[in-house]
């Protein structure tokens, strides 16, 4: 495999084999082999922070990166926190693989935590919101509004926003209410003219803008919030701030002797007992219902809260201190991603237009570009609508017999929901594999699923005790040498939105073996079939780890013979135990192995007779890095795959995953001897993880020249080889 700079990895990374042979007893303790996962975690949003941070880039980009980070934040809190406060509360003393019981993972979090919270909220005074104004954006406070915009405002308030508003008494008449999770709310303390004080709670509805539009001169009928910008400066006010200014007009006779925002994150991870679903749409429905009545884990509120305001909440909502973060305003700034919105191309990275492999340039339509040879899409950089119109032509042409197809995400509007609608239509069979499961995505997939039968394709919700993660789409077609089978494998969804802003490989393929082992896998998925074994497929959760294990030591034994051992897996997490002991056996027998993991990562490299031979970079930049790829040397005899699943325990365990080889020569040339290099020599978005678990960012320097792989991959898409 080539580097960028064209230089040939032999796999002993400066040294002799036999250094990397070192006795066990060298080896740090079993403790101290693997990263806390939640804490790795916890470093891979920091990443997502720094970018928010990094004054070089668009400021809207940046603004982009903080709403990204909060929303992150929200949830690991509803999931993985809130599984650790279950894990706490049940007495659980099953540990991790690093040993961290669930208290002082939950201690260390708060402590992880704490200072990028401050971090964020001082970015954001201190330096987005003046570079905002400087930019023509203004977030206003209420008192720094002029009387004409506040007379408008206030009729706004009025007419829209006060019909809508709940205001619910707290007293022994009144049960403390249900506190809905992620919403913002006001609590109050009022008091009568006896100097009574009454406390209340008040949320403020989701359905308006969290940034309210003032009108530069509105006119004395007014204008509807939210239009497009007049004149050269957009001008926002926070939702929260104009109803606080007008909460004297829910409670007349009253005073507001204290008015305290805050929100309050709930577990929301769902659990479904499949032996007792008969019908697990209904049963899925239901279960996001409950969704809504999940513990609380998280209280936010204002820093300056009163003490007794807190405890009553605290109280309340049955929390610990350690679960309540008190926050300079904004709270809950996932909802500032509406700035990103607005049209201001000159505070945003400059668009591209995807670009189309040339290979689908075929007057004969794209099942014979495909039948002719295997075709590679590199998304965002290529462009997704061939993958649309691989599933529009099979649903319109006469001799396409049947369509298959998984759905994880999907996002609104699909268009390949609605061509394997028509398909249906036009009398083909059609399967859809609706993955009912998909985390916060749930309430999309049951709607899609319901649009879908009514339209007559046979749905199938999901199997039990796992979560089908895998991308496949097949079309059966008939042809002058019998029926033939086109196949579109990839590592991201079906998804045209997140195929714009995730970095994904998808493949095109009439293989025959790979196209008669997704014909056994969709029978797995639909049927009753028990296929374990695949011609070419690796499959989840039957052969895929023991192959991916089977492969790291055959490259130890390749590289015992004849040296040049090397392994290259770029993928999203890595925490499976046995993945990573697999890992730290090749680097102890010293082969080479460079990890490129965009999140969580539990193995911890560069520790000598351990993973000395391991190196472990992270990009975090204007795309997702969301490709899963796995190099293998093989004593000369490349190998790589591609897919969906990184390795983890629940990938290779509970979860339908799926990775395939690449076996075209050009499009394997393409992807080691261009996309892989360029990416592992990454300087400009780039972080490399020490062996104590902190990340270093890399920059060049004055003898190397600024790698940033996404704006190479965009200036240089269908490129086969550097040198050309």
């Amino acid at each position: 495999m080539l580097n960028v700079d064209g230089d040939k990895g032999d796999g002993r990374n400066g040294k002799d084999r036999k250094e990397g042979r070192k006795s066990a007893k060298e080896a740090p303790a079993a403790t101290g082999r693997y990263f806390n996962r939640e804490l790795s975690w916890i470093l891979f949003n920091r990443r997502v922070l720094d970018e928010a941070l990094d004054r070089t880039k668009p400021l809207l980009e940046r603004v982009k990166f903080m709403s990204i980070f909060s929303n992150n934040l929200d949830e690991f809190f509803m999931i993985r926190v809130s599984g650790l406060c279950g894990q706490l509360h049940d007495g659980v003393v099953d540990l991790p693989p690093d040993g961290m019981t669930a208290a002082e993972q939950l201690a260390a979090i708060r402590k992880g935590i704490m200072p990028d919270l401050k971090r964020q909220l001082d970015c954001w005074h201190e330096d987005l919101l003046p570079e905002l104004a400087r930019n023509g954006i203004e977030i206003l406070a209420y008192q720094e509004l002029k009387e004409k915009q506040k007379k408008y405002l206030d009729g706004y308030f009025r007419n829209e926003i006060f019909p809508t508003l709940t205001p619910l008494a707290i007293d022994p008449g009144h049960p403390f209410p249900h506190i809905s999770g992620l919403n913002l709310n006001f609590a109050l303390v009022l008091r009568d003219e006896g100097k009574r004080e009454f406390f209340a709670r008040l949320k403020i509805p989701e359905f308006f803008p969290r940034l309210i539009r003032i009108p530069e001169d509105p006119d004395e009928k007014g204008e509807k919030t939210g239009l497009p910008r007049s004149g050269s400066v957009d001008r926002f006010i926070p939702l929260e701030e104009l109803v606080k200014a007008n909460l004297a007009a829910l409670f007349p006779g009253m005073k507001i002797a204290d008015a305290v925002l805050f929100r309050v994150t709930r577990d929301a991870d769902i659990e479904i007992e499949l032996d007792e679903a008969g019908d697990l749409l209904e049963t899925m429905r239901e279960s996001i219902d409950r969704r809504r009545f999940g513990s609380a884990v998280r209280l936010q509120i204002e820093k300056d809260a009163p003490k007794r305001v807190r405890e009553v909440l605290t109280r309340n909502l049955e929390l610990d201190p350690f679960q309540v973060y008190s926050l300079k305003e904004p709270i809950g700034m996932s909802t500032m991603m509406q700035l990103y919105k607005l049209d201001r191309p000159d505070l945003k990275d400059p668009p591209y237009t995807p670009s189309v492999p040339v290979e689908l340039d075929d007057s004969r339509g794209i099942f014979h570009a495909i039948a002719t040879r295997d075709i590679l899409l590199y998304h965002p950089y290529d462009s997704f609508k061939p993958v649309v119109d691989f599933i529009r032509r099979a649903s319109k042409d006469p001799d396409v017999l049947a369509i298959k197809q998984t759905l994880y995400r999907t996002g609104t509007n699909s268009p390949i929901v609605e061509a394997l609608k028509e398909a249906c239509q036009r009398g083909k069979q059609v399967a859809a594999f609706v993955e009912l499961k998909a985390r916060f995505d749930e309430e999309n997939n049951i709607g899609w699923a319901r649009a879908l039968e009514s339209a007559g394709v046979h749905v199938v919700y999901g199997i039990k005790g796992l979560k089908t993660h895998a991308k496949l789409c097949m079309v059966v077609r008939r042809e002058k040498g019998g029926i033939k089978r086109y196949v579109h494998l990839g590592t991201g969804n079906y998804n045209t939105i997140t195929a714009g802003i995730y970095a994904d490989f998808g493949l095109f393929t009439a293989n025959p073996e790979i196209g008669a082992d997704v014909s056994d896998l969709f029978n797995v998925l639909t049927g009753y079939s028990k296929q374990k074994e695949y011609r070419k497929l690796l499959v989840a959760p039957h052969t895929l780890r023991k192959e991916i294990v089977s492969r790291v030591d055959r490259e130890i034994e390749h590289h015992g013979k004849n040296g040049g051992g090397h392994i290259i897996f770029k993928l999203n997490s890595i925490s499976d135990k046995e993945s990573i002991d697999a890992l730290y056996r090749a680097s102890s027998a010293g082969v080479r192995v460079e990890l490129q993991v965009r999140g969580i990562c539990c193995l911890r490299p560069g520790i000598p007779g351990l993973s000395e031979n391991i190196t472990v970079t992270s990009i975090v930049g204007r795309f997702l890095e969301h490709t899963r790829a796995f190099y293998f040397h093989n004593g000369g005899r490349e190998e790589l795959f591609l897919g969906s699943a990184d390795l983890m325990t629940r990938n290779l365990d509970r979860r339908v995953e799926c990775l395939f080889p690449v076996e075209d020569p050009l499009i394997k040339q393409r992807i080691l001897n261009v996309i892989l290099p360029v990416h592992l020599k990454d300087n400009a978005q780039s972080s490399t993880l020490t062996s104590d678990g902190e990340y270093v960012r890399l920059r060049s320097s004055e003898d190397t020249a600024p790698i940033d792989s996404q704006r190479w991959m965009i200036e240089n898409p269908r490129m086969v080889f550097l040198d050309e």
